[in-house]
């Protein structure tokens, strides 16, 4: 048995990705076997397949760091064939196989089941990304952040995760501000709930200690001065939810709003995140999403354009979330 896969192979030192022809017995050892439906194209994934990164820990790798699909065969006792499961993080496309071929093999403890109210196209639609922002919003609601609390920025906002971030937010009844650098999209971004947008501009060069008191909160997607800058708007009490680095990893920031105005600055990780954190935030996702959030969000591409639509990811020249059908070519 054959199957189509995005791979990525280095050889004498030159990085190669194709999309090519594998046999069964090519996949990794596995304890479930899944028919993969669908896959995404996320930041990680950009970076991946166009090399721009040392994203990828292992030779050959398929990318993908999420997928959905039909269980075919396993030894898992909580998932059996015929089941509709999915899949987020667990270094998928880094260290192991991921999600962009039909067919793909995991460890039975890293997959949940497709919630009964979504489809396995639906689960993809949100992705990691709107998974990360799901985990971003829980994070600010440990910490005490409520609609009554003030404004919430949400930095990158027409990336997957920012557009998520705020559709959940305005779902949940807080007042968004959106910062992005396309603001020719401000309709698009109102439309998903924000009811301020702000150029990314004022918020991603070099900036004081501390600034005016804007916002109750923030989810932060950029990193660098833009996650800088947003600290010190952050009123008193406030919280900042980091979980990208768009701009860079570095923080060249100041301690100041952290021991005078008691900000609170809380990192996300999706990736190795706790299964029954996992089992919350689909929860949640399940109960937030609808079919009008996700069709503003997404877009649907075939397996013959991923190459060239990561590369466009990596130039900011891709609006919220890119899910990939697999089996279309």
């Amino acid at each position: 048995m054959t199957f189509k896969a995005i791979y990525i192979d280095k050889a004498e030192d030159q990085y190669q990705c194709r999309l090519t022809e594998l046999q069964d017995s090519d996949l990794p050892a596995g304890e479930v076997t899944i028919d993969v439906e669908y896959s995404t194209l996320n930041y990680k994934d950009g970076l991946a397949i166009t090399g721009a990164s040392p994203v990828v820990r292992r030779f050959p790798m398929v990318p993908g760091i999420d997928f959905s699909g039909v269980v075919e065969s396993g030894q898992h006792p909580d998932f059996q064939p015929g089941q509709r499961v999915l899949i987020n993080g667990w270094g998928l496309g880094e260290k192991y196989w991921g999600g962009l071929a039909q067919k793909a093999t995991v460890p039975g403890k890293w997959l949940l089941p497709v919630p009964e109210n979504m489809s396995a196209y639906d689960v993809m639609a949100v992705g990691t990304a709107g998974y990360t922002a799901m985990l971003c919003v829980m994070a600010l609601e440990k910490y005490g952040i409520t609609p009554g609390s003030g404004p919430v920025l949400v930095t990158g906002a027409n990336g997957g995760v920012g557009s998520f971030a705020i559709a959940f937010l305005a779902k949940l009844g807080y007042h968004v501000v959106a910062s992005t650098g396309r603001t020719e999209e401000a309709e698009r971004l109102q439309k998903l709930g924000a009811q301020e947008i702000v150029d990314r501009q004022t918020l991603s060069e070099p900036g004081r200690p501390l600034g005016k008191e804007l916002w109750a909160a923030a989810i932060d997607t950029v990193g660098s001065h833009t996650l800088a800058n947003v600290c010190a708007s952050t009123i008193y009490g406030g919280v900042v939810a980091a979980c990208g680095l768009a701009q860079g990893m570095d923080l060249p920031a100041s301690v100041a709003p952290f021991i005078l105005r008691g900000v609170t600055l809380t990192g996300i990780d999706s990736v190795m995140c706790p299964m029954p954190l996992r089992q919350t935030a689909w929860e949640n996702i399940a109960r937030l999403t609808d079919r009008i959030m996700l069709d503003n969000i997404s877009m649907l591409i075939g397996m013959n354009d991923v190459i060239e639509t990561a590369q466009q990811l990596l130039d900011g020249k891709v609006k919220g979330r890119v899910v990939v059908d697999v089996n279309r070519f």
